[in-house]
């Protein structure tokens, strides 16, 4: 343990105060946040011109976890059912994605990339690879599957 070693090193106060590594999470996540948002942006744009930043998210859902129904989609990204229909119709109007009968109940859907909303995604995301491999070229192997493995450890605590 770093610091004074107190119990409550790194905890919110009694008082209601906050410590400061709770303080600095925070203003590194806002950082973070604001750009991600703005690649977000930028990357779904380069899919497509006419792509809103909510829709590279969606391509790596379904390139990563497969065809999903429409409502599975909206509970991970913690949207409405209307507001990812209108997503998904405006990736199906560009043929990025497309709707395929449910084998397991024939009323609904899954939603999955097309061959052209695969490729061009990857395409986008290779690239994006790249330009992470190219900021991250003096950090140690070790210290980026550190991060990898925190990130996924907040993602995954933070979805309940």
């Amino acid at each position: 343990m770093h610091g004074s070693g107190t119990e409550n090193e790194g905890r919110a106060t009694a008082g209601g105060g906050v410590d400061q590594e709770f303080l600095a999470l925070e203003r590194e996540l806002a950082v973070f946040l604001r750009r991600a948002r703005a690649q977000s942006g930028e990357m779904a744009r380069e899919v497509h011109p006419e792509l809103e930043p909510a829709a590279y998210g969606l391509f790596v859902r379904l390139d990563d976890a497969g065809p999903q129904r429409a409502t599975e989609l909206a509970g991970y990204f913690g949207v409405g059912k209307a507001t990812m229909s209108r997503q998904l119709r405006a990736l199906e109007d560009l043929g990025l994605v497309a709707r395929d009968p449910d084998p397991a109940d024939g009323r609904a859907s899954l939603v999955r990339l097309t061959e052209e909303g695969r490729s061009r995604f990857r395409s986008v995301r290779d690239a994006r690879r790249e330009r992470y491999v190219r900021k991250l070229a003096d950090w140690d192997r070790a210290e980026v599957a550190e991060l990898a493995r925190l990130l996924n450890h907040f993602n995954v605590r933070s979805e309940g």
